[in-house]
């Protein structure tokens, strides 16, 4: 489905973004692969996948929640001068505690990584798709940015920054070919999900329709298609993936 196209994903050596390495990868794309730090596992791990799906993958590394970092990898991406076919901002971080609880600092932080430093490559790969009049921008939102419960109120608030930003910016990159579309988890098994309570997870399942958690794959499918041109006249849209929450 992405032979031949560019992508890149953020948060790429973990979780779902790992699952969507792999996936997209084996779907033929060519990767620009970015996380946080150097590791040489990694860089071992990914010469093997692109070699085994006749595929080019390049590690970047920067930290989301240095701006200055961010503009050094993105600068890096597109001195490649490579079309950028696909941007799928994955990274991010999760936090659950009442607003009594929590420091407007760490609030702030929830929101550096979460909402402004995918905003801030958004601005920069945009320019690129624009000049191609052509590109697929995805975003991961999550179901709290469209819920209200009591301990996700920074948590929540970045998803639903998200929301209304891919929402806004469609209308704004559409008269130029670009689309973007946000992807919006419920629960599903992955690390921060292995921190809950037995507890919790069962009541999670017990009010989604599925009656189970939701696989990483499941969230990589859904990512896959935006993506592809299959999706060619879909843009503004947040797919909810949780099962019939």
């Amino acid at each position: 489905m992405l032979r031949g196209k560019n992508v890149i994903i953020t948060g790429a050596n973990r979780g779902i973004g790992h699952t969507l390495l792999v996936m997209l990868a084996k779907s033929g794309a060519n990767i620009w692969a970015c996380c946080r730090k150097s590791n040489s596992s990694f860089e071992e791990e990914i010469a093997c996948l692109a070699a085994e799906n006749r595929v080019w993958i390049k590690p970047v590394y920067f930290e989301l929640t240095d701006s200055n970092s961010i503009e050094r990898g993105l600068q890096c991406i597109i001195a490649d001068r490579q079309s950028i076919d696909v941007l799928v901002n994955n990274a991010g971080v999760t936090a659950t505690a009442l607003l009594h609880q929590t420091s407007i600092e760490e609030i702030k932080e929830i929101f550096e990584v979460n909402y402004f430093s995918l905003l801030t490559i958004v601005k920069r790969i945009s320019k690129v798709m624009i000049r191609q009049k052509s590109g697929s921008i995805v975003n991961m939102a999550s179901v709290a940015g469209m819920e209200h419960q009591p301990g996700r109120v920074a948590y929540g608030s970045s998803k639903a920054a998200v929301i209304w930003m891919t929402q806004a910016l469609a209308k704004e990159f559409g008269p130029f070919g670009v689309r973007i579309n946000a992807v919006a988890p419920g629960a599903i098994k992955t690390e921060m999900i292995a921190e809950y309570s037995e507890e919790k997870i069962n009541k999670i399942v017990s009010e989604t329709s599925l009656r189970r958690l939701g696989n990483v794959d499941e969230i990589a499918e859904v990512v896959l298609f935006l993506a592809s041109d299959v999706s060619s006249f879909i843009t503004g849209q947040i797919i909810k993936v949780d099962g019939g929450r």
